[in-house]
């Protein structure tokens, strides 16, 4: 199975990119110029600046808390995959622009989860949870911000929804929500997940969102990012089951062949995914195709 640009393009996604050394305003330019779009401060609580590009979808550079000095959080409107030449455009001016990243910026994907359904929505829980610890290190997330804002999926909550035979959204958000006092907060502490279900509950965006990925420079990396997370949705929508049993456990003799096996299982195969492929697989350790060394 290979999945085809097409199906890619079935997708919508967005993405919070987030530097240090660059300026709102300064970011905001940034953005127009490779877009051809127009901005604008306008201020409020986030202190944000507008782009608005030719076809009227908007860019919001705004303040985030987490970040130090001068800085700006990038965040980018409904995006398909026919704009990631756009996007990997933006975060090569970013870097020629001197923003910085480093342990405080992250990079947050959003996939848009309009029309998946219950059993969907277990399914990548349910596939999220089974590679977490292997995904984790192919994308070199640090261990602090696994412990914070990035926490691990809950097993108690993948027990809970492996026990439901036939789940309903409602039945998916209690267990999701168990234990937790802010389930309607905007800011809910529930969201702080390296895979995040708070937005198709809370607010209007309908989105599941990535946490887990390190923010870079390279427009190879970002789209590696998007990528990956993307093929999950897709795998999650076409998929009858998945199985949650047995998470895969780390290995450093195997992890760079165990996570290309899985990269082809997600359908990452051919030459629309190499790049993808080189950028994941170069943080692991042992050979992408021997498991345990080769034996000559």
């Amino acid at each position: 199975m290979t999945i085809t640009e097409a199906e890619l393009a079935s997708l919508t996604y967005g993405c919070e990119l987030e530097y240090e050394g660059i300026s709102q305003e300064r970011a905001a330019k940034v953005v127009a110029e490779v877009t051809g779009g127009t901005a604008r401060y306008e201020g409020y609580h986030l202190h944000n600046w507008v782009v608005t590009m030719p076809d009227g979808r908007k860019w919001n550079i705004v303040s985030d808390g987490s970040l130090w000095g001068t800085s700006a959080e990038v965040v980018t409107p409904i995006l398909r995959y026919g704009d990631m030449d756009t996007l990997q455009k933006v975060v090569r001016a970013m870097r020629k622009a001197r923003a910085k990243v480093n342990s405080r910026t992250g990079l947050h994907v959003h996939v848009g989860a309009q029309g998946m359904t219950p059993t969907q929505i277990k399914n990548l829980v349910k596939i999220f949870y089974k590679q977490e610890t292997l995904i984790l290190k192919a994308t070199g997330t640090q261990e602090a911000r696994i412990s914070s804002y990035t926490r691990r999926t809950d097993h108690t909550f993948v027990d809970k929804i492996c026990a439901m035979h036939n789940p309903t959204m409602a039945k998916l958000a209690d267990a999701y929500y168990a234990g937790c006092r802010d389930r309607n907060s905007h800011y809910s502490s529930a969201r702080y997940r390296a895979l995040n279900l708070h937005n198709l509950w809370n607010g209007t965006k309908g989105t599941v969102e990535f946490r887990y990925h390190e923010q870079s420079l390279h427009a190879g990396v970002i789209k590696a990012a998007v990528l990956i997370d993307l093929l999950m949705v897709l795998k999650a929508k076409s998929a009858k089951a998945a199985s949650a049993k047995n998470p895969r456990p780390y290995s450093e003799a195997s992890a760079k062949y165990d996570f290309r096996v899985f990269l082809l299982r997600l359908g990452a195969n051919g030459e629309t995914f190499k790049s993808m492929r080189k950028h994941l697989c170069k943080n692991l350790p042992g050979s992408a195709a021997w498991k345990d060394g080769r034996h000559d």
